[in-house]
């Protein structure tokens, strides 16, 4: 018996039309201090290979991430993927990692810059994704605001670079404009074997919300994680319960 909604939404999937997309950080995994810190259950792995067979590879990973970083945490198990935000793009397990066009290197001097900028600011990290720099503040909250301005101000004086910043749990991002989540979505759904299908993605923070609305215009279903987002249909309350929702779509569909 399904025991919540979004049980009774996959007992209604037709696995040959559905396309899968996940976020990681906060979906998939818990919440850690720092990125490299996070913990994937065995058990996740399992449950992604079933799921990825069953869909015929309409499975995908959209994340901050770097793909590499995907690999390595999910590992033997390699995914289609979009990381960094969309800036890389990877459609076969099998092919090197593929980037937007739009989606250039961020320059030495703005990291150096950056790096200086958080001088200010102990107890922040920052994180070069090549793509993206994240800068970190969980263990001190209270420097939210403050970081925020001072970060703005960074992104002004480098004008020329045309940036924006997002923000995820307890995290800043500048990248450059012209990719997202949604985007990356997108070029998924244009493609098999994810053509055709019904989009389905997952996600937990600010980031996700363009991937949201790409799924909802495709026809598609949106479900967050830990607090309601636009445009989506049901909120898990944490990500083990995304973990048990997907455990049981590998079963069940393995029992088939």
């Amino acid at each position: 018996m399904p025991s919540t909604i979004a049980d009774e939404f996959q007992d209604g999937l037709k696995i040959e039309r559905t396309a899968l997309f996940l976020d990681v950080d906060g979906t998939l995994l818990d919440l850690a201090p720092r990125p490299g810190a996070v913990f994937v259950p065995p058990s996740l792995i399992t449950s992604l290979a079933a799921i990825d067979d069953a869909l015929d590879g309409a499975l995908a990973l959209i994340s901050g991430r770097s793909i590499d970083d995907l690999d390595r945490l999910f590992a033997p198990l390699q995914l289609r993927a979009s990381g960094v935000h969309g800036a890389q793009t990877r459609f076969f397990p099998t092919d090197a990692n593929e980037k937007d066009e739009e989606a250039e290197g961020l320059p030495r001097k703005l990291w150096t810059a950056l790096t200086e900028v958080l001088f200010d600011f102990p107890g922040t990290f920052a994180e070069n994704k090549r793509y993206s720099f994240a800068v970190h503040y969980r263990t001190v909250p209270m420097l939210k605001q403050r970081l925020r301005d001072s970060l703005m101000s960074l992104i002004a004086a480098h004008a020329d670079l045309q940036l924006d910043m997002i923000h995820g749990h307890s995290v800043f991002e500048i990248k450059p404009r012209g990719f997202d989540k949604g985007k990356a979505i997108k070029r998924f759904i244009d493609r098999k074997p994810f053509q055709g299908r019904v989009p389905v993605f997952i996600g937990d923070d600010v980031t996700d919300e363009s991937g949201f609305a790409t799924v909802v215009s495709h026809g598609g279903h949106a479900f967050s994680v830990g607090s309601e987002r636009p445009g989506v249909s049901f909120v898990f309350p944490a990500p083990e319960n995304v973990r048990c929702w997907l455990t049981r779509l590998g079963q069940r569909r393995a029992a088939i």
